[in-house]
């Protein structure tokens, strides 16, 4: 009997993985594409597919954390396999079929307890399937209270937790062990340096300005990051390593600038969506690849490429208020990382007419953290003068 291997996906961005849930028991049937197990890393949650149909003889990691590609269980011939109904698999699929017969395990269970009529809710996953967070999604919009809500409950005694100090514990979400190994790797490879400039975004403010409505009737909203985007992009040629992957043998550079963009999720952790191929976008373009990967981001809705093939990141820190953060910690295994401060009003010299002139300008701090096994003081340097040359002589509209 010839067993079919249930392998965790080798493209992971070299991260671990844990498992989330297993949607099928030892002994059960599966068909192939079907939802087998659901997966999570630091980045994204991903269901792995039944790679053939028949029996699930055997879950050789039933939790915990596993590596890419590593062996999770094996899939035997049996009833309702490719070997045992050939005559099934040309079937084409049934768009009149019932919601329920093209659900995963894990929302079909949702859908029972729930009572929701799959039928009514939008399917967001591939080929409009409904996913787990369709179905949640579309229970919070229905309830609707009939009665005051009961008063909040109050709070129970702080217990005495493992310092001896009366405190509360907060068990580690899958994702938050994911990004606290990642943190903790990249300052255990890279030695981290940074350094700062200051920016002047009059020229992109009166940019943005004059062409926001246009680009919102287009459906697209023009936010800073766009324009931060584009200047990396320039910056990159200047100093070409910034863009690059170290290798113990020697260092990839890369043609291709796919820049990710760390999103927060409030207190769940961060995900860096990636604009892929930048360099060949145009304004709009970044402005449109931005604003679809965030909105999937904030809502959960990313795919595992959504989050892949990165080569540099952009930390836009200076949204909840910070106007330096240094260093921030390279995303692994990139070579930089940009940040960019809190925008405000600062008090300037500049020679106005042959004289010195106190004005007041938009400034930030954008700051760049190199890997300095890759990266010297000087590309640095060159790569930030760039960057903010870009900024600051933005073409008038």
């Amino acid at each position: 009997m010839t067993l079919t291997e249930i392998l965790s996906p080798i493209a992971q961005e070299g991260t671990t993985a844990a498992i989330r849930t297993w949607f099928k028991q030892v002994g059960e049937m599966v068909r192939e594409g079907e939802p087998l197990v659901e997966l999570e890393t630091d980045k994204v949650a991903m269901e792995v597919a039944a790679p053939a149909s028949g029996r699930l003889s055997a879950i050789l990691i039933a939790q915990g954390d596993v590596e890419p590609g590593a062996l999770l269980g094996h899939i035997e011939p049996g009833e309702g396999s490719a070997a045992a109904a050939p005559a099934e698999r040309p079937r084409p699929p049934d768009v009149h079929a019932e919601p329920e017969l093209r659900l995963s395990p894990a929302v079909r269970k949702l859908v029972s307890e729930s009572g929701i009529d799959p039928s009514s809710v939008p399917g967001t996953g591939k080929g409009g399937r409904i996913t787990r967070d369709d179905v949640v999604q579309a229970l919070e919009q229905r309830a609707q209270p009939t009665a005051p809500p009961p008063p909040a409950p109050k709070p129970l005694p702080a217990a005495q937790g493992p310092s001896g100090l009366r405190s509360s514990i907060l068990p580690h979400s899958p994702m938050r062990r994911r990004i606290a190994e990642h943190m903790a790797h990249s300052v255990a490879v890279a030695p981290h340096v940074t350094a700062v400039f200051e920016a002047d975004l009059s020229a992109i403010i009166a940019h943005r300005a004059a062409k926001k409505a246009e680009f919102a009737a287009q459906d697209v909203n023009l936010t800073f990051t766009a324009y931060f985007v584009q200047a990396c992009v320039e910056a990159m040629k200047v100093a070409p390593t910034v863009n690059s992957r170290w290798h113990e043998e020697h260092l990839e550079v890369f043609s291709s600038m796919n820049i990710g963009i760390g999103t927060a999720l409030g207190d769940h952790g961060l995900i860096v969506p990636v604009i892929h191929e930048a360099q060949s976008l145009s304004l709009l373009g970044i402005a449109q690849r931005l604003q679809e990967v965030t909105q999937r981001a904030r809502t959960n809705k990313l795919a595992p490429e959504d989050v892949r093939g990165g080569t540099f990141t952009i930390s836009n820190h200076g949204v909840s208020g910070s106007l330096v953060a240094t260093p921030i910690i390279i995303n692994q295994p990139q070579s930089a990382i940009l940040g960019i401060g809190k925008l405000e009003k600062r008090v300037v010299v500049r020679e106005v007419g042959g004289s010195d002139a106190m004005l007041i300008r938009p400034m930030c701090y954008v700051s760049l953290t190199i890997d300095h096994r890759v990266i010297d003081g000087a590309q640095t340097n060159a790569w930030l003068t760039r960057f903010v040359e870009v900024l600051e002589n933005w073409p008038a509209p």
